[in-house]
């Protein structure tokens, strides 16, 4: 591990330079780290400097740079070749899902890094522990999950895998508050780790209302919005049973829980979204209809909206000291 913290000591490599790729360096150059960035695919390089460009602009908007975008823009390489990543602590991978890609990179990176660099995965589905499998020194490998937009939420999942000396990923944790997270670690590498296991378990009971005609989408939606979203970027889950009473808890699990669906097939309707190449926003066609002004005004709601989370969550943090001198009278 690096004897400093300093993050203008501390480069960082990020591969694949798409849409999280992007998002993440940003992340790290507003953290004040060198970052060199390595795209696996040539046509990446074209795409990356605006992208990562808007990014900043949008942090710079939001008042959370503390300079001009262009000094942030200076800590910044961007290239193809993979010898640049001699120098770095930490390489952070995040390409397509399809583990022979991610481990060709391993490889690669693993012949030229030191053996005490960190080496992570942003995958939010595959092992860590077949994924460090693909590397010497298997003990410094590791999943670091970022939430999306990287720059502007204070999620963060650091994943050990089997092999993953606990001191490595003591240090990306220490590293991460640095990066304006609140990073959760996950001690034991399990298929899904936290975040999507909660979320899935969600989609699974919501889906199953829908397909069995007790509610419509939309009212799922509204259900889940605003109640669970009233209250999630305050409390957790646990905190929020303390907070209702636990007795009242348990009376409802012991009711509630047999009665939840345990589905483990696809649902019918995520199916048809499949086989009518439906992909939401990104081409008008999801579980709900779009016009292309429609996915505009969501993708520019969803940015101002974290920008406004962003501030709200760091004016209630999760230690309830310091919570004291910010909660409103």
């Amino acid at each position: 591990m690096s004897p400093t913290n300093n993050p203008d000591e501390i480069s960082i490599g990020v591969i694949g330079l798409g849409l999280m790729g992007s998002s993440i360096i940003a992340a790290l150059l507003m953290a004040g780290h060198p970052v060199k960035a390595i795209a696996p695919l040539r046509s990446d390089l074209a795409e990356a400097p605006r992208r990562i460009r808007e990014h900043l602009r949008h942090s710079a908007e939001s008042g959370l740079l503390t300079g001009p975008v262009r000094a942030y823009e200076a800590r910044l390489t961007l290239s193809e070749d993979y010898a640049l990543l001699k120098d770095c602590r930490l390489v952070q991978e995040c390409v397509i899902e399809v583990p022979e890609i991610k481990a060709g990179i391993y490889r690669k990176v693993a012949a030229i890094v030191d053996r005490h660099a960190v080496i992570a995965s942003n995958t939010s589905a595959i092992p860590i522990s077949h994924l460090q499998k693909q590397v010497p020194h298997p003990e410094r490998f590791m999943g670091i999950h970022w939430a999306e937009p990287a720059y502007m939420t204070r999620f963060l999942e650091v994943t050990r895998g089997q092999l993953t000396a606990p001191q490595y990923a003591d240090w990306v944790c220490t590293l991460a508050g640095g990066w304006g997270k609140e990073p959760t670690l996950l001690r034991k590498d399990i298929r899904g780790f936290i975040t999507n296991r909660l979320m899935y378990a969600v989609y699974r009971e919501a889906l199953a209302l829908m397909q069995r005609g007790e509610a419509t989408l939309e009212d799922v939606d509204k259900a889940f919005r605003y109640d669970a979203g009233s209250w999630m970027t305050l409390m957790g889950i646990f905190r929020r049973m303390d907070f209702l009473g636990l007795p009242d808890q348990w009376e409802i699990l012991r009711n509630v829980f047999p009665k939840l669906s345990n589905e483990e097939g696809v649902p019918p309707l995520m199916q048809e979204m499949i086989d009518n190449n439906a992909r939401g926003i990104h081409n008008l066609k999801g579980l709900f209809p779009y016009s292309e002004e429609e996915a505009r005004q969501w993708e520019e709601a969803f940015a101002l909206f974290n920008q406004d989370i962003f501030k709200l969550a760091a004016r209630y943090p999760s230690e309830p000291d310091s919570m004291k001198s910010k909660t409103p009278l």
